[in-house]
C-alpha cells in the first residue's frame, strides 16, 4: 500500500504597497489636500498657460465687471482679471510659503539638534534666545523684521519677507527637534558610539540627525501653510509684496476694500483662495504627522 500524498501547504506572501498608495488609503483627507497642493503647484508653474488673461494688463473698459463667461471671476477697479491674477498669486504665495518654510524649518532643526546634542551652556544661551524669539506672536514679530529691513527683491523675491516670516518659525521648530533629539541623545547606542571614540560630527549625522527627519518633514509641511497665510496678512498691510505683483493678500488690501459693496468679487475670490490653500496644507500636514508616527498607527 503506498503512503498517501503529503498534502501541499501553500504560503501567502504578503504584499507592501508603496508608500504612496499606504498614504492614500490610510489618510484620505490629507491625500485630498496634497491633491489641491498638486493643482496648485501645477497652476503656479504653468500660469502663462493656464490664465486667460495676463494679470498686469489694465482695461479700463472692463473695470469692475461682475463674473461672467469673458471674465469668470470678474475684474478689478483696474480691469484685471481676478482669476489671473489669482493664478498668477499663487506663485507668489507658493514660492514665499516653501522657501519661507524651509528656511525657518532647517535652521530650527540644526539648532535643536546642536541644543541638545551638546547641552550645558551651548543649551542654555541657544534656549533663552529662544525664548526672548517665542515671545512675540508670529505676526507681530514678522512685521517687525519686515519694517525693519525694508524691501529686497532678487530675482523677483523679497528676501527680507522671507527673513520676516522665517525667523518666527526657528524657535518653534526647535524646541520640537530638540526634544527629540533630547530622546535619542540618551541611547544607549549613541553612548556606545562615544566610547568607540567616533567624532560629534558623525554621531550628529549618523545617528540623531535620521531620527529627527519625521518631526523636522511635519514642522516643514505645517509651516508652509502659516508662511502663506504671514505672508498674506503683510501683504494686505502694505509690508510684503507690492503691487503690480499679483499676491492673494494686495489683493484684499487697496481699492477692494474701497468697492467691496459694488464688487465684492474682489475680495471673495482671493479670500477663498487663502482660505483653501492654507486649510490643504494644514490637512496635509496633520495627515503626514499621523502617517508617520508609530505610537498612533499602533
Amino acid at each position: 500500500m503506498s503512503a498517501a500524498a503529503a498534502p501541499s501547504i501553500s504560503y501567502k506572501v504578503p504584499t507592501r504597497r508603496h508608500p504612496v498608495l499606504q498614504f492614500i488609503t490610510q489618510q484620505p483627507l490629507g491625500a485630498g489636500g496634497l491633491i489641491f497642493i498638486i493643482l496648485m503647484a501645477v497652476c503656479a508653474a504653468f500660469a502663462p498657460w493656464v490664465a486667460p488673461y495676463d494679470p498686469l494688463t489694465v482695461d479700463y473698459a472692463a473695470q469692475l465687471a461682475a463674473p461672467s463667461w469673458q471674465h469668470w471671476l470678474g475684474t478689478d477697479s483696474y480691469g484685471r482679471d481676478v482669476l489671473s491674477r489669482i493664478i498668477y498669486g499663487a506663485r507668489t504665495a507658493l514660492a514665499i510659503g516653501f522657501i519661507a518654510s524651509l528656511v525657518g524649518s532647517t535652521l530650527g532643526a540644526i539648532v535643536g539638534v546642536v541644543s541638545a546634542y551638546f547641552g550645558g551652556k551651548t543649551d542654555l544661551v541657544i534656549q533663552g534666545v529662544m525664548d526672548v524669539l517665542l515671545s512675540f506672536p508670529i505676526i507681530v514679530l514678522a512685521i517687525t523684521v519686515v519694517a525693519i529691513l525694508g524691501n529686497n527683491v532678487v530675482l523677483g523675491i523679497d528676501v527680507n519677507l522671507i527673513v520676516a516670516i522665517a525667523l518666527p518659525m526657528l524657535p518653534r521648530v526647535e524646541r520640537v527637534v530638540r526634544a527629540s533629539a533630547l530622546a535619542i541623545r540618551e541611547l544607549p547606542y549613541v553612548d556606545a558610539a562615544r566610547a568607540a571614540g567616533y567624532s560629534h560630527t558623525r554621531i550628529i549625522f549618523r545617528h540623531i540627525v535620521p531620527n529627527v527627519v519625521a518631526p523636522y518633514l511635519i514642522m516643514l509641511t505645517a509651516f508652509v501653510a502659516q508662511a502663506i497665510l504671514a505672508e498674506a496678512s503683510l501683504s494686505f498691510l502694505g509690508l510684503g509684496v507690492t503691487e503690480p505683483t499679483p499676491s492673494w493678500g494686495l489683493m484684499l488690501s487697496g481699492s477692494a476694500a474701497d468697492f467691496y459693496q459694488q464688487a465684492p468679487w474682489m475680495i471673495v475670490f482671493p479670500g477663498i483662495a487663502i482660505s483653501m490653500g492654507v486649510f490643504a496644507f494644514n490637512l496635509f500636514g496633520d495627515s503626514l504627522r499621523d502617517w508617520l508616527d508609530p505610537k498612533i498607527k499602533l
